[in-house]
């Protein structure tokens, strides 16, 4: 196990550098359709991990790939940190909280997020709601109704879902387990360039590294649902890994998992 991964406290499996499918693949009925000739199946993809090791940008290349529906669970705590700040609740009302999760129109469509028909797709990519959805997931009523509603988007499968404990806690059973993980500078850097999260601080490697460290020490500490990498899942380290490379890697993965190689 690296230093790295050991904070997930698990054995590491690494994704082997593999081969991306050839560019003649199409999409059939909402699947892809692979070198092999056989057709995925409607697979649920569980992606885990802590902020800036691209969780989003694989989740999203996965879904649109498959033709499966994309799941941010991450965003739907953070509309609503966001919906309790609008109406005043504040962030340690438990059960207020909880209720305002279980009766909230929540929707992930076409790449927009709304609550209660506001969108709020780029409202919630701030610094201020980072750390107010960390402080809404650590309660557990609220994650007791949020995990539910995830667990109903998924069932019928076809979805690759993202978050901290989608392979531990929202899915355990899930077909392909992934968990993203980069080194701290790297998550850091990234989120410097990233207007949304670094509030349009370009360069504060340093702060940002320190919020960071805080947030990984609170969902990994949190009495329910912590951030931790399943047993089973697959390690993939982004550091210093492009994006279409982390794509094609984990999209071979899939498909060989599908198709009953893996």
């Amino acid at each position: 196990m690296n230093a790295a991964a050991s904070r997930y406290g698990t054995a590491v499996t690494r994704v082997a550098a593999s081969t991306a499918p050839p560019s003649s693949q199409r999409r059939d009925r909402g699947t892809l359709r692979c070198y092999t000739g056989r057709l995925l199946t409607s697979l649920i993809i569980a992606i885990d991990g802590p902020s800036g090791a691209g969780k989003g940008t694989l989740a999203r290349r996965l879904a649109e790939a498959l033709g499966y529906r994309h799941i941010d669970t991450g965003a739907m705590y953070r509309a609503v940190a966001w919906k309790a700040h609008q109406i005043g609740l504040p962030l340690d009302a438990e059960s207020e909280l909880a209720e305002l999760a279980e009766r909230a129109d929540l929707r992930q469509e076409g790449g927009r997020i709304t609550i209660d028909d506001a969108d709020v797709t780029r409202a919630i990519r701030t610094p201020e709601m980072d750390h107010s959805a960390a402080r809404v997931a650590r309660l557990p009523a609220v994650r007791a109704i949020l995990v539910e509603r995830q667990r109903a988007l998924g069932d019928g499968g076809g979805v690759v879902m993202e978050g901290r404990d989608i392979g531990t806690v929202v899915f355990p059973g899930a077909d392909v387990k992934l968990f993203l993980d980069a080194s701290a500078e790297e998550r850091a850097r990234r989120r410097a360039h990233d207007d949304a999260h670094s509030g349009g601080q370009q360069g504060s490697v340093d702060r940002l590294k320190t919020d960071m460290a805080a947030r990984d020490q609170s969902d990994s500490t949190r009495k329910v649902a912590p951030l931790q990498m399943a047993d089973d899942a697959i390690y993939v380290d982004t550091t210093g890994v492009d994006a279409d490379e982390v794509f094609a890697r984990v999209l071979a993965l899939v498909t060989e998992k599908a198709t009953g190689e893996l």
